[in-house]
């Protein structure tokens, strides 16, 4: 079942976008994702039909830390 889901994260710059970007992109289960990196509190938008702790790990390999808050 597909769902929206918003993660505060430290992705932080168009670098750091192009890091986490195979590890999203390459989850099939991933339908669409951004970062808002332009406030204070880096939020990932990620329309899924993933769980949100499957979100997280992916993000975690690449190196990054998400939060669930939605």
């Amino acid at each position: 079942m597909e769902k929206t889901l918003k993660f505060k994260t430290n992705i932080n710059c168009s670098s750091c976008e192009a890091t986490v970007t195979p590890f999203l992109d390459g989850d099939d289960k991933v339908i669409h994702w951004e970062v808002d990196t332009t406030q204070k509190d880096k939020v990932l938008t990620i329309t899924t039909e993933a769980t949100a702790a499957d979100v997280i790990a992916t993000v975690n390999k690449a190196g990054f830390n998400a939060e669930n808050i939605s």
